[in-house]
């Protein structure tokens, strides 16, 4: 009966030691997956904030834009129509060239 028993006890003890082997993966991937949750979540919250900063930059960006609009007559009846302001550009470039080549005439060095 004594080598029962002990092979018992041997068994148990073993179990034993096996139970707290698995209790203490167990406690390990608790752990792991609460870390992973809370990584999840902070990661949420940063995705949140930052789809709050671009559609705060979007809105923004379509005020300066209408603004811009206002300012330059774009929008609305009886302002300055874009082609105007198309000529006007086109204009100015045309100015300055010829400016800078009526330049190279006047001004021409005396090196040779």
């Amino acid at each position: 009966m004594s080598s029962s028993r002990t092979t018992e006890d041997t068994y148990e003890a073993q179990n034993d030691q096996r139970l707290d082997e698995l209790h203490s993966k167990i406690r390990t991937l608790r752990g792991v997956t609460t870390d992973i949750y809370d990584d999840a979540e902070r990661q949420h919250l940063t995705l949140d904030d930052t789809g709050n900063a671009f559609s705060g930059l979007s809105t923004s960006l379509s005020q300066s834009s209408r603004r811009a609009a206002q300012a330059f007559g774009l929008s609305g009846a009886g302002g300055v129509r874009q082609m105007r302001i198309i000529m006007y550009t086109v204009g100015c470039f045309l100015g300055l060239w010829l400016v800078w080549k009526a330049k190279g005439v006047w001004w021409a060095s005396d090196s040779t």
